[in-house]
């Protein structure tokens, strides 16, 4: 005998859940202002890591290697960007916001690239060294000589009959070719080269008392170095 169970009952409809709108969050809602914290220190701390990395001066370098009793120039300096740990130490240099002086001439020698001391310049009056300008025949220029070279200056006497000068020792010794003129440029039409030497005062008055000591003076320069 079959036995009727009937329609099985309607599975009851399955209701969606309710959408949510989401809402700006308002001037006063806590995480607004969090946020806002967050992001001026941000700012602000990037400005203070921008300020220290960029905590430098502009002081004047040598822009190639200028020798003593040589006038300062403008175009002998390039700017160098430099960060000082104490201020005093930058007093000591020429920063590029100080104007040079007209006559400054450099007491010591500066190497290419090399920050310039203060204490390195002086006016024209105030150097002890005098720019000697000295004429000396070709075959007698032992060396590549250009400004900037160091030198020996030696008085020879032609004939050998003048025994003032002992001319196994230079008249100036160690001393900065400040200008060589060119090779193919002749000095006083005779063919001479032409240098201009920063010599000490005492040195210059020796080298013309000698000069003047000898009938017929020969001038030889040997290069150094």
């Amino acid at each position: 005998m079959a036995i009727d169970l009937g329609t099985p009952p309607a599975a009851p409809p399955t209701s969606a859940p309710a959408a949510t709108r989401t809402r700006t969050p308002g001037w006063r809602d806590p995480r607004l202002w969090v946020g806002v914290v967050v992001v001026a220190g941000s700012v602000l701390l990037g400005a203070r890591v921008v300020g220290a990395a960029d905590d430098t001066v502009t002081v004047w370098a040598a822009a190639e290697e200028l020798p003593a009793g040589a006038p300062l120039r403008p175009d002998d300096l390039v700017a160098a960007r430099v960060r000082f740990a104490d201020e005093a130490d930058l007093a000591a240099y020429l920063p590029t916001s100080q104007e040079l002086p007209a006559d400054a001439v450099l007491g010591r020698s500066v190497g290419a690239g090399e920050l310039v001391p203060g204490a390195a310049l002086g006016a024209g009056g105030d150097s002890d060294l005098l720019q000697l300008a000295v004429a000396v025949e070709p075959e007698q220029l032992a060396g590549a000589v250009a400004a900037g070279s160091r030198v020996n200056v030696y008085l020879v006497a032609r004939g050998g009959g003048d025994r003032g000068h002992d001319s196994g020792e230079p008249v100036l010794e160690d001393v900065v070719v400040l200008d060589a003129a060119a090779a193919d440029d002749g000095y006083a039409a005779s063919g001479l080269r032409r240098l201009v030497l920063a010599v000490p005062e005492e040195d210059a008055g020796r080298y013309y008392g000698l000069l003047g000591s000898l009938t017929d003076p020969l001038v030889s320069v040997a290069v150094r170095g």
